[in-house]
């Protein structure tokens, strides 16, 4: 049972570290998955501590992963209309089966409401769907590094009870 909840867990890291940057799959919560399953083993002994703050960790990182397009909306300039524009994109680019929706979604967003704002100022309008695209891509960058910190931490843990895992 504990190599099945082992390899279980490596494969939800796996898909978690894929997911930070493709938002078809779940990024940072697969990560967490997969450490909880390493300690649901038998052989790991359970630390709330290590659970608990990377919960906490997962939690604000998913949170954040829609507020900094529209924060990137916002420092390039971007009225109210963008911010909004970000957040109802990333929604429907979330909802909508095209590939590359989240992506898509949130700079076509902040793109139209910049339009709305201002129809004349087009240099404007596209200047805040960069910084909503630019806020995404950082988003993802976090993602990205806080699942390989993840999978550090699995890695460690493994090699520390890799005589009573295997």
């Amino acid at each position: 049972m504990d190599l099945l909840l082992f390899t279980l867990g490596f494969v939800c890291i796996i898909i978690g570290i894929f997911g930070s940057f493709m938002p078809v799959l779940p990024g940072l919560s697969s990560c967490w998955v997969g450490l909880l399953l390493l300690y649901l083993t038998k052989a790991v002994e359970n630390n709330y501590w290590v659970l608990g703050i990377t919960l906490l960790i997962t939690i604000v990182i998913t949170v954040l992963d829609y507020i900094i397009p529209a924060k990137g909306t916002k420092k390039f300039g971007g009225s109210s209309y963008g911010i909004w524009g970000t957040n109802i994109g990333l929604i429907v680019g979330i909802l909508s089966p095209i590939p590359f929706g989240v992506i898509i979604g949130p700079f076509v967003g902040a793109l139209i409401g910049e339009l709305i704002y201002d129809s004349k100022n087009h240099k404007r309008a596209l200047k805040a769907a960069t910084g909503s695209l630019l806020g995404f891509l950082a988003s993802s960058f976090i993602n990205f590094m806080f699942c390989i910190i993840f999978l550090g931490i699995f890695i460690h843990i493994t090699w520390e009870y890799r005589n009573l895992l295997f």
